[in-house]
């Protein structure tokens, strides 16, 4: 399978702080990549390196190479706010705009320079179907996107996201916030959308990255200590410190 990301040295200092350890790993395109570990183990900020949201952090200093289609994404010139719209971002709280159902999904591609009132109703409408929620708003897409339930709201953000056509999605937690009837419908979701996108998830929840994920990555102390299939990974960890981890050893 092919990647779709490729991380070379990737070191991310906070201050004086080193948050991440010469990280070198590729995401695979068409794959779910969760990666595991405690907190405060540099999962996120692997995550938040990808489309560069870690610019948005003062003092941020960041060392190595990240390639989305062979392009450094942190070379000069990189447009970064074409950079967010490629690498969508979902995070563990849901954030719908105080707008209603419909603009939320359009506002990117609004910002992005559609007009047509016509293409946008397209737009929302398959948006709102790949996120798996058409059917649920379809009559009340001018009601307010606050009075969706919480598992409502995030696949909100999962169709605000895709509407911009992203080529890839990373989610923060996504489902620690939600019930277990929305998380595992959220979990279903990725599952379908990995036909189209590379996703790369961020968990605690080491059942729900065997359940759903094709490739893991262990994170410990600012270290990817192991990556690798998940099966394989779960089932017959290389590194003594994965096995500790799974096993509840510590973290």
């Amino acid at each position: 399978m092919a990647d779709k990301i490729r991380v070379r040295g990737l070191s991310v200092y906070y201050g004086e702080l080193q948050a991440l350890r010469r990280v070198t790993t590729s995401i695979a395109d068409r794959a779910v990549t969760a990666l595991i570990g405690p907190s405060g183990c540099g999962k996120t900020t692997f995550l938040r390196s990808l489309n560069r949201l870690i610019d948005l952090i003062p003092n941020t200093r960041v060392e190595g190479q990240i390639f989305l289609d062979d392009v450094d994404v942190y070379s000069p010139g990189v447009d970064v706010v074409d950079l967010r719209r490629r690498v969508g971002m979902v995070f563990q709280t849901p954030n719908p705009f105080p707008k209603s159902i419909f603009d939320n999904v359009a506002y990117g591609p609004r910002i992005h320079g559609l007009s047509n009132q016509r293409r946008l109703e397209e737009v929302v409408e398959q948006s709102l179907r790949r996120a798996a929620l058409w059917d649920e708003v379809k009559d009340k897409l001018r009601h307010s996107a606050l009075d969706l339930s919480g598992g409502q709201q995030q696949r909100l953000v999962i169709a605000r996201a895709l509407a911009v056509e992203p080529d890839v999605l990373l989610m923060d937690e996504p489902t620690s916030a939600l019930d277990p009837i929305s998380a595992g419908r959220i979990e279903e979701l990725i599952t379908e959308l990995k036909a189209e996108y590379p996703i790369v998830i961020v968990t605690h929840n080491m059942q729900q990255a065997a359940r759903i994920a094709d490739w893991t990555g262990f994170f410990l102390h600012g270290e990817l200590v192991e990556f690798a299939e998940t099966e394989r990974l779960f089932t017959a960890p290389k590194e003594p410190r994965t096995e500790a981890y799974l096993t509840g050893r510590y973290g």
